[in-house]
C-alpha cells in the first residue's frame, strides 16, 4: 500500500496543499524507492447558513477565497458585503465552509434549489432542466491586451505555480496586469476550483477588474467565461483551446477570448475591439 503522509506533518488538512507518498519508480525494468509530492484533493462543503448546497471536490488551500469567490461566481451573493462569516471546519470525510450570509440571499439560493431539484454531478436532469442548463451571461467590457502583454504573462507563469511544479497535478489562474506582469496566483486540482480562489482574493483586495485580464493554465470552457463574467473580468485568456459554447458566450458578454497561449503564439477567439 501506498504511505501517506502531510508535507507538514499536521493531522489537519486545512492549508495542505500538498502531501507526501512513498512510491516505487520503474525505469528500464529497474525499481527504486523514493519519496513523491501528490497534490491533496477533499471533499469540501458549501454551507450557507446551515443549509449544505454543494460538495466539491478540491485542494484544501485558500478556502476562505474558494467559499467566497464560489458564491459570487455562481450567483449565490452578488456582493461582497452580503457574506457575514466564514469559517472553515474538519469534519468527518472532509471539510466544511460555514457561512452566514443576507437573508435575502438565502432566500434567493432556496428558491433556486427549489427551481433545480434534478440537478446531479453530471449536469442537469429533466427536459424542464435543459432551460437552466445555459444561465445568461453578464455583460462586461473588455480591456484592451496586447499581444505582447499575454506573451509575457505566458512567460513567467511556470515560475507562480508552485504546487504544479511540485505535483504536476493542479491547475493554475493568474490575474495579470495589462502590462502582462502577474499579480496573484491561486492554484487547484480543479480549475473551476482555482478560478473562483483567485475571484474570492481579488474581491477582497479590491481590485480593480477592468485593468486586467485572467491567465488559465487549462482549457476555456463554458463554465469558465460564465464564472469570470459574473464578477466583470472581461478577459480570459487560456493555455488550451476554448470550447464552441464559451466562444458563444464570451461573444454574447462581449469578453475579450484567448486560447492555445503557448510561448510566441496565441489564437483570439473573440476580440469586441475587433
Amino acid at each position: 500500500m501506498l504511505a501517506v503522509k502531510l508535507v507538514d506533518e499536521s493531522s489537519k488538512p486545512v492549508g495542505s496543499a500538498r502531501a507526501a507518498v512513498d512510491v516505487r519508480r520503474a525505469n528500464q525494468c529497474k525499481t527504486a524507492p523514493l519519496d513523491d509530492h501528490i497534490a491533496m484533493e477533499v471533499p469540501v462543503a458549501m454551507v450557507y447558513n446551515g443549509i449544505s448546497h454543494a460538495v466539491m471536490m478540491a485542494t484544501p488551500a485558500d478556502l476562505k477565497d474558494f467559499a467566497l469567490g464560489f458564491s459570487l461566481s455562481e450567483g449565490i451573493l452578488t456582493d461582497t458585503a452580503q457574506l457575514f462569516n466564514c469559517d472553515v471546519k474538519n469534519v468527518e470525510h472532509g471539510l466544511s465552509i460555514e457561512m452566514r450570509i443576507a437573508n435575502s440571499r438565502l432566500a434567493a439560493l432556496k428558491q433556486r434549489r427549489r427551481n433545480l431539484t434534478g440537478r446531479t454531478g453530471c449536469g442537469l436532469c429533466g427536459t424542464e432542466s435543459l432551460e437552466s442548463a445555459i444561465r445568461p451571461v453578464r455583460n462586461v467590457t473588455a480591456p484592451i491586451v496586447s499581444d505582447d502583454a499575454v506573451q509575457r504573462a505566458l512567460k513567467m507563469f511556470p515560475q507562480h505555480q508552485a504546487l504544479q511544479a511540485q505535483t504536476g497535478a493542479s491547475h493554475g489562474v493568474a490575474w495579470c496586469d495589462l502590462t502582462g506582469s502577474i499579480i496573484k496566483v491561486r492554484e487547484d486540482v480543479g480549475r473551476h476550483n482555482a478560478l473562483d480562489k483567485l475571484i474570492g482574493a481579488l474581491l477582497q483586495a479590491h481590485t480593480d477588474l477592468s485593468q486586467g485580464f485572467v491567465l488559465v493554465s487549462s482549457r476555456a470552457s463554458y463554465e469558465m467565461v460564465h464564472k469570470s463574467c459574473a464578477v466583470d473580468i472581461g478577459a480570459l485568456v487560456a493555455v488550451s483551446a476554448p470550447t464552441s459554447l464559451a466562444i458563444e458566450q464570451a461573444a454574447a458578454a462581449g469578453q475579450l477570448l484567448i486560447g492555445f497561449a503557448r510561448e510566441g503564439r496565441h489564437v483570439i477567439y473573440n476580440n469586441p475591439w475587433e
